[in-house]
Protein backbone atom coordinates (compact mmCIF):
# COMPACT_ATOMS: atom_id res chain seq x y z
CA UNK A 1 0.00 0.00 0.00
CA UNK A 2 1.35 3.37 -0.86
CA UNK A 3 2.48 5.69 2.55
CA UNK A 4 -0.13 8.60 1.40
CA UNK A 5 -2.79 5.72 1.91
CA UNK A 6 -1.37 4.63 4.81
CA UNK A 7 -1.45 8.01 6.27
CA UNK A 8 -5.06 8.99 5.30
CA UNK A 9 -6.16 5.87 6.45
CA UNK A 10 -4.47 6.11 9.91
CA UNK A 11 -6.03 9.83 10.18
CA UNK A 12 -9.31 8.51 9.37
CA UNK A 13 -9.16 6.00 12.05
CA UNK A 14 -8.75 8.89 14.80
CA UNK A 15 -12.03 10.04 12.77
CA UNK A 16 -14.28 7.11 13.10
CA UNK A 17 -12.54 6.66 17.59
CA UNK A 18 -13.74 10.35 17.89
CA UNK A 19 -17.10 10.11 16.75
CA UNK A 20 -17.68 6.45 18.73
CA UNK A 21 -16.14 7.09 21.57
CA UNK A 22 -17.88 11.28 21.25
CA UNK A 23 -14.40 12.42 21.73
CA UNK A 24 -14.29 15.88 20.86
CA UNK A 25 -10.66 16.31 21.36
CA UNK A 26 -9.82 13.40 18.64
CA UNK A 27 -12.15 14.98 16.23
CA UNK A 28 -10.21 18.24 16.68
CA UNK A 29 -7.32 16.64 15.65
CA UNK A 30 -8.95 15.41 12.22
CA UNK A 31 -11.36 18.68 11.42
CA UNK A 32 -9.15 21.64 10.32
CA UNK A 33 -10.72 24.35 12.60
CA UNK A 34 -12.84 26.13 9.22
CA UNK A 35 -14.35 22.98 8.24
CA UNK A 36 -17.89 22.82 7.77
CA UNK A 37 -20.32 19.62 7.47
CA UNK A 38 -22.87 19.65 4.84
CA UNK A 39 -25.67 17.66 4.06
CA UNK A 40 -29.41 17.82 2.77
CA UNK A 41 -30.64 14.48 3.78
CA UNK A 42 -33.44 15.85 5.61
CA UNK A 43 -34.68 18.55 3.26
CA UNK A 44 -33.25 22.00 2.87
CA UNK A 45 -29.13 22.42 3.03
CA UNK A 46 -27.38 21.50 6.39
CA UNK A 47 -24.00 23.77 7.47
CA UNK A 48 -22.71 22.95 10.39
CA UNK A 49 -19.73 24.65 11.58
CA UNK A 50 -17.40 22.78 13.21
CA UNK A 51 -18.37 24.31 17.13
CA UNK A 52 -21.96 23.34 16.07
CA UNK A 53 -20.85 19.72 15.43
CA UNK A 54 -18.82 19.60 18.56
CA UNK A 55 -21.54 20.36 21.00
CA UNK A 56 -23.66 18.06 19.54
CA UNK A 57 -21.03 14.94 19.98
CA UNK A 58 -20.66 16.06 23.38
CA UNK A 59 -24.21 16.50 24.40
CA UNK A 60 -25.62 13.21 23.02
CA UNK A 61 -24.51 9.39 24.15
CA UNK A 62 -21.88 8.21 22.02
CA UNK A 63 -21.99 4.76 20.61
CA UNK A 64 -19.53 3.61 23.04
CA UNK A 65 -21.10 3.88 26.27
CA UNK A 66 -24.40 2.68 24.51
CA UNK A 67 -22.84 -0.75 23.81
CA UNK A 68 -22.80 0.11 19.41
CA UNK A 69 -21.21 -2.34 17.59
CA UNK A 70 -18.47 -0.48 15.43
CA UNK A 71 -19.73 -0.14 11.37
CA UNK A 72 -17.19 2.14 10.42
CA UNK A 73 -14.92 1.33 7.09
CA UNK A 74 -13.48 2.68 4.56
CA UNK A 75 -14.91 2.59 1.08
CA UNK A 76 -12.37 4.49 -1.05
CA UNK A 77 -9.98 6.82 -0.83
CA UNK A 78 -9.27 8.94 -4.12
CA UNK A 79 -5.94 11.10 -3.76
CA UNK A 80 -4.51 13.85 -6.51
CA UNK A 81 -1.26 14.95 -5.36
CA UNK A 82 0.48 14.64 -2.81
CA UNK A 83 -1.25 16.94 -0.58
CA UNK A 84 -5.44 16.21 -1.33
CA UNK A 85 -7.90 13.05 -1.10
CA UNK A 86 -11.62 12.48 -1.13
CA UNK A 87 -12.31 9.66 1.25
CA UNK A 88 -15.78 8.03 1.13
CA UNK A 89 -16.37 6.00 4.57
CA UNK A 90 -19.14 4.96 6.64
CA UNK A 91 -20.07 5.39 10.34
CA UNK A 92 -22.95 4.12 12.36
CA UNK A 93 -24.22 6.66 15.12
CA UNK A 94 -27.00 5.83 17.05
CA UNK A 95 -30.02 4.53 14.65
CA UNK A 96 -27.98 6.19 11.63
CA UNK A 97 -25.49 5.08 9.01
CA UNK A 98 -23.97 7.47 7.31
CA UNK A 99 -21.99 7.88 4.69
CA UNK A 100 -19.50 10.60 4.38
CA UNK A 101 -17.65 12.13 1.81
CA UNK A 102 -14.50 13.60 3.69
CA UNK A 103 -12.54 16.15 1.83
CA UNK A 104 -8.54 15.98 3.16
CA UNK A 105 -5.96 18.39 2.47
CA UNK A 106 -2.27 17.50 3.91
CA UNK A 107 -1.56 21.13 6.12
CA UNK A 108 1.31 21.47 8.02
CA UNK A 109 2.28 17.63 7.80
CA UNK A 110 -0.86 16.05 8.63
CA UNK A 111 -4.05 15.10 7.05
CA UNK A 112 -6.98 17.16 8.03
CA UNK A 113 -10.40 17.35 6.63
CA UNK A 114 -11.55 20.44 5.46
CA UNK A 115 -15.08 19.44 4.50
CA UNK A 116 -17.68 17.03 4.85
CA UNK A 117 -20.59 15.91 2.97
CA UNK A 118 -22.82 13.13 4.08
CA UNK A 119 -26.25 11.68 3.90
CA UNK A 120 -27.61 8.35 5.96
CA UNK A 121 -30.19 5.95 5.88
CA UNK A 122 -31.81 4.24 9.10
CA UNK A 123 -29.52 1.40 10.61
CA UNK A 124 -32.04 -1.03 10.56
CA UNK A 125 -33.16 -0.32 6.68
CA UNK A 126 -29.52 -1.11 5.68
CA UNK A 127 -29.15 -4.19 7.52
CA UNK A 128 -32.47 -5.47 6.05
CA UNK A 129 -31.58 -4.80 2.66
CA UNK A 130 -27.88 -6.68 3.34
CA UNK A 131 -29.49 -9.79 4.58
CA UNK A 132 -31.61 -9.85 1.08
Amino acid sequence: MDATYQEIAEALATYFDGFYEGDVDKLKRIFHPSAHLFSATDGPLQDDAMEVVYERVGGRANPADTGQQRLDRILSIDKSGAESALAKVQIAIGPKLFTDYLNLLKIDGRWQIISKIYTYVLLAEAQAAAAE
